[in-house]
Formats: structure tokens, C-alpha cells, sequence
């Protein structure tokens, strides 16, 4: 029986994809285990759900909460959310596969797989030298990080020395694999107007954000020219994007949330925000203040997400620009999408469409379900904004970014668990899709093709 069920098992985690999704959920467990004790809360103990949903946000590194990290969860309680964040932005393979290697044993075939398809683009390096990289990147981006926010709420803020080091060890790795969880109530509202804090937190975000590829590509190369199309895509996409939120956020608050600002300020918010938006989920801004037309910017933003083989969530940068080029070439008349000179392959461009087909049907169906669990049977006119709320949480939860309006902690126990599941497919969903898609077997026949009238 026992040599069944072995056999079973090991058959069933024979592809990446599903011992990735297995290791989420089981760190998800965990961690509601520890989140449920007493000492893991300053009051009340936190019941099933919104321990199942603190540790689910965390380990997807989402930032969505439904208590106030800072106040609610003891030290204990807040390191068990760090422990998560650090092991969910990294990837749960990574972790799982470094302590194999630390304790000196071979990692399993699926777990070497796992991590050289989620963290590099060119499968001759090998996992050790991948590992090797992401732990070396890692430790030198949070240390310089942390090193930076010690040094502010030491001499800036005149916080103690041991809350200091504390406050900037758990905002530099929050930052870093844009989680979005701040110790502070209303997230760095209060920093607003601080250069040095906004740019560190800025810089944290967007290292994480553009994915282990890029970054091992730009400590290997010192030129742009000399990095592959994928870095290059990528870094173009997100200057572009964040020069792009930058200017319409500014323009569409400047009379709104960033009426009381100079002009310097209001820049320097609209570029947070533009950053913060597409992955970690942290706002200098009252998001629930804000216009309509942002907040539909923001969910734009939210939905392409960060870069392949990151910290982040969404339909990633290089899908949106792949799709985008590929629109963009037909108007031409070129079949495939090029760009710096090389073109983009038909199977990649699949791939791409495939992820932005399902990733729009799991919001869909996700905000359907919130919907009805949450304003079912009520008539529109006494649920006026309830939409636009519910649809900002569900795209929000879905890309791991952690930006709300604030009605997270009053949904019922059905929504939560809603978007816990959103949560968790968004961190592990378009990249397990992806993973299975490559490794499907090409069909050997086709049927005869006719013509459908389209548009």
C-alpha cells in the first residue's frame, strides 16, 4: 500500500508545475498554523480564514491583508509573515532546493526543472550556478536596501536603534519581493514627501520586479546592446510603463489626492504609485480617494504585472509588450513581431496570448463569484461603486499587487476565500501555464482549414 501510494505521488509530481503549486499550498498551511496561535496576535488569535488569507497574501506576496499587520500581529506573528514573503518571492522550489543542497542532498529531477524554467531563460546554466546567483543577488539588493532604510528611520525618523534595523530589514524584503505589507497603518502615506525613502523603496521595487534573468544579464554585461531581446524587452517595457503611469497618475490627481502637494511632490507621488502599481502594492496616495480614471489606470497596471522569473505577479511585461508588437506588426503587414531587430517566434506569441486569455477569464470568473457573494440579489443603485471596488481587489489579488480600496476586511468568508484562491493562481497560475503549454506534444496531423468570417 505504502509503495502505491509512493508511486502515485511520485508520478503525479513529475511535472514542475504541480510541485510548485503543492509547495504554495503547503507553505500556505503552514504558515495559517503558526499565524493561528496566540502569540502569533497581539489580542484575539486569528480565526481559519483570515489566517488562511494573511498567509496565502504573504506567501503569494500579495500585500492584501484583513488586519493591520503592524498592530494586530505580535513580532512573532510578523516574523512568520516575513519568513513567508521571503520564501514566496523567491519561489518555494528555490528555497526548498537550496536547503537540499545546504544539508548536502541531490534535489529531485522536477525540482531542478522547477527552478532553472522559473528563474533563467537559457537552460545551459546550470541549477547550482542559478541558485548560486539568485541567493548572491538577493543578499546584495536587500543588504545595500536595508542598509538605506536603517540609516533613514535611524537618523530621519529618530526611531531606536533595534526598531531601526527591524523596520528596515522587514520594508527592504517586502519591497524587494514586492509584497506590498507595511508595518505602518497607512502603508508610506506618511513618507510622501521624503526623496531618499521613496526612491530606495522605488529601486527595491523595481530590481525585484524585472525578474533574477535580467538582473543576473546586467551583472554579467555592461552595455544594452549586448544584453538577449528578453532584457532588453523587459527593461524597455518598464521604463515605458513607469514613465507612462508617472505622467497620467500626476496629470489625473493633480486636484485630487495630490491637491496639498508642490509640484515636486505631486512628480514624486505619481512616480511611487506608477512603480508600486504594477507589483508591490505599497501607496504614498489614499488609493479609496482617488478618481475613477485612476483607479481604472491602476487596474491596467495591476493586470501586467511585473517580469518573468520575479518576485512579482500579473500577465508579465513581456507578454503585454509581445502582444502589444504582435498588433503593432499586423497593422504593418509583417507576420510575426520583431523587435531591436529580431523577431519574436510564433510560439512564443502563443504562449503569450494563452496566458492573457486565461488570466482574463480568472478575473472574470473571479469578480462573477465576488459579485454574488458579495452583493448578490442587491439592486444597483444600493450597490452604486461596489463594482469598481470589487473588480480593483480581484485584479489587485490576481496580479499579487496589494493595492486596495479598502474593503478587504469587511468581505464575508466566502469572498476571502475567493480571492485567496485568485491569490494563489496568480502567483503560480500564469507561470505553471506556461510551463505546461511548452511541454505539450506537438500533433502530428492537422484537420483541413476553412474559413471563418472574424471582426
Amino acid at each position: 500500500m505504502y509503495n502505491q501510494i509512493k508511486f502515485l505521488l511520485s508520478n503525479f509530481f513529475k511535472l514542475p508545475e504541480r510541485a510548485i503549486i503543492a509547495g504554495f499550498v503547503l507553505a500556505i498551511w503552514i504558515g495559517a498554523f503558526f499565524l493561528m496561535l496566540p502569540k502569533a496576535s497581539t489580542g484575539n488569535p486569528l480565526n481559519l480564514i483570515d489566517a488562511l488569507f494573511t498567509a496565502t497574501s504573504a506567501t503569494c506576496v500579495t500585500g492584501l491583508s484583513v488586519v493591520d499587520i503592524g498592530k494586530n500581529l505580535s513580532l512573532f506573528g510578523q516574523a512568520i509573515v516575513l519568513i513567508l514573503i521571503q520564501a514566496g518571492g523567491l519561489g518555494i522550489m528555490t528555497i526548498s532546493t537550496m536547503f537540499l543542497i545546504i544539508m548536502g542532498k541531490r534535489p529531485s529531477i522536477t525540482g531542478v526543472v522547477a527552478v532553472q524554467d522559473s528563474l533563467t531563460l537559457r537552460s545551459e546554466k546550470g541549477f547550482r550556478f542559478i541558485l548560486r546567483d539568485v541567493a548572491l543577488l538577493t543578499a546584495f539588493i536587500e543588504g545595500i536596501g536595508a542598509i538605506a532604510l536603517f540609516l533613514y528611520f535611524f537618523i530621519k525618523t529618530h526611531f531606536p536603534f533595534s526598531k531601526s534595523v527591524y523596520f528596515a530589514i522587514f520594508h527592504t524584503i517586502s519591497a524587494f519581493c514586492n509584497a506590498g505589507f507595511s508595518l505602518f497603518s497607512d502603508s508610506f502615506v506618511r513618507f510622501q514627501k521624503s526623496l531618499f525613502f521613496n526612491l530606495v523603496i522605488c529601486l527595491l521595487i523595481i530590481t525585484g520586479g524585472i525578474g533574477f534573468i535580467v538582473l543576473s544579464e546586467i551583472k554579467e554585461k555592461k552595455n544594452f546592446s549586448s544584453l538577449s531581446l528578453h532584457s532588453k524587452l523587459v527593461i524597455s517595457t518598464t521604463i515605458i510603463l513607469i514613465l507612462l503611469g508617472t505622467l497620467l497618475i500626476t496629470i489625473m490627481e493633480w486636484k485630487n489626492t495630490m491637491a496639498h502637494l508642490s509640484t515636486t511632490f505631486k512628480g514624486l507621488a505619481g512616480f511611487f504609485q506608477s512603480v508600486t502599481a504594477r507589483t508591490a502594492g505599497f501607496n504614498t496616495l489614499p488609493i479609496g480617494n482617488m478618481a475613477n480614471e485612476t483607479l481604472f489606470l491602476l487596474i491596467l497596471l495591476m493586470f501586467i504585472g511585473a517580469s518573468p522569473g520575479s518576485c512579482g505577479g500579473g500577465i508579465k511585461t513581456s507578454t503585454f509588450a509581445t502582444i502589444l508588437l504582435m498588433g503593432i506588426s499586423r497593422l504593418k503587414g509583417y507576420e510575426n513581431p520583431h523587435v531591436f531587430r529580431r523577431s519574436i517566434s510564433k510560439e512564443v506569441v502563443g504562449k503569450a496570448i494563452s496566458i492573457v486569455m486565461i488570466s482574463m477569464f480568472v478575473v472574470s470568473v473571479g469578480l462573477m463569484l465576488l459579485l454574488i457573494t458579495e452583493a448578490g440579489g442587491v439592486p444597483h443603485p444600493e450597490s452604486r461603486g461596489m463594482f469598481l471596488e470589487l473588480m480593483f481587489e480581484t485584479v489587485s489579488a490576481f496580479g499579487t499587487v496589494g493595492l486596495s480600496m479598502g474593503i478587504t476586511p469587511n468581505l464575508t468568508c466566502m469572498g476571502k476565500i475567493i480571492l485567496i484562491c485568485i491569490m494563489l493562481i496568480g502567483r503560480v497560475g500564469p507561470l505553471a501555464i506556461a510551463m505546461a503549454i511548452s511541454r505539450q506534444e506537438i500533433k502530428k496531423y492537422s484537420y483541413a482549414e476553412e474559413s471563418i468570417m472574424v471582426g
